[in-house]
């Protein structure tokens, strides 16, 4: 995961709502000066999933503490792109928690190294790179039930012809889904901006994803589709979204400017949501975002916006 990447899920020191006072391990919480318990709190429509250690400053640093806390503010997701990194043991203690919640864990990074040409070659070092990591992806998979690995195929080569560099991502995405389609993991590639964050990137749009997952043809690989990357790329969010609807695994989210809750920048998260709900989604929405205040009152700001954003009618 390149430094932006972390640097955003470090100071997604997020959460709260507007109806948090209270640390999630209180047991209650409250609003309008009365207490509440996590069974008055109504679930989210969607299954936002904020990130571990989002709302540190009211759950403090433990990730089962914090996936606590996230239920019993009406969250029934969470994601962690540093999943495949951690111990095994801590990969199981985190599924296990969100497993006895009822929660779904969404995508992990499997591979995404933002200065390396990779993808792009048709090289046996390359594609035994990839089968390597792909095999590492299995194995968290199977310690912990996440159903996607999240793959960018990297920069593109500046003296390779696009066209062919097209035809080895599909080809070395093949030789990847050869690896974990059996086991029941499906890859998700993520197309990110090169405009702001990620200059030299091969994979920038949904439409060049959805044309890759096309000519790939595997039910095990499709996209991630991040909302603020997106934004910023080609706009068009919503005719967008259907139009590659039927590769579209999971969504990430981020206001632009800024890459902050909904809310702060231009995007209109309560109709972006509203129609992702229309459709009948049942994925997962990755809160791969910062806040706007790096403050106690600043996690509780970001629940806030969710709520605001979530009450839509259909």
């Amino acid at each position: 995961m390149d430094k932006s990447r972390r640097d955003f899920i470090k100071k997604a020191a997020v959460t709260g709502a507007a109806i948090i006072a209270a640390p999630a391990m209180a047991g209650s919480q409250i609003r309008d000066g009365k207490k509440i318990t996590p069974e008055q709190i109504t679930p989210f429509k969607l299954k936002y999933a904020p990130g571990l250690g989002m709302f540190r400053e009211h759950a403090g640093s433990d990730p089962v503490d914090n996936i606590r806390f996230c239920y019993e503010n009406g969250f029934r997701a969470m994601f962690d792109n540093d999943l495949m990194k951690k111990p095994a043991g801590d990969q199981e203690k985190i599924a296990n928690e969100i497993n006895r919640l009822g929660m779904e864990l969404g995508p992990f990074v499997v591979y995404a190294d933002f200065g390396a040409v990779s993808f792009v070659l048709n090289k046996p070092e390359v594609r035994e790179m990839l089968i390597g990591k792909m095999k590492e992806a299995v194995e968290c998979f199977k310690r912990t039930g996440v159903k996607w690995a999240l793959v960018v195929p990297g920069k593109y080569d500046e003296k390779l012809h696009w066209d062919f560099q097209t035809a080895n991502v599909i080809d070395n995405l093949r030789y990847c889904c050869d690896i974990v389609e059996a086991a029941g993991l499906t890859l998700v590639m993520e197309p990110l901006n090169t405009l702001r964050d990620h200059p030299g990137l091969f994979l920038s749009g949904i439409p060049q994803a959805f044309s890759i997952c096309r000519a790939v043809n595997r039910s095990s690989c499709k996209i991630v589709m991040d909302i603020y990357h997106q934004q910023i790329t080609e706009g068009n969010l919503i005719p967008n979204i259907d139009a590659a609807w039927s590769e579209i695994a999971a969504f990430h989210c981020g206001d632009n400017p800024g890459r902050n809750e909904p809310t702060t920048g231009e995007i209109n998260y309560k109709n972006v949501f509203r129609h992702i709900y229309s459709r009948n989604y049942d994925g997962i929405i990755c809160m791969e975002h910062g806040l706007s205040r790096r403050t106690r009152e600043g996690e509780e700001r970001v629940i806030q916006a969710y709520r605001e954003c979530d009450n839509f009618d259909v």
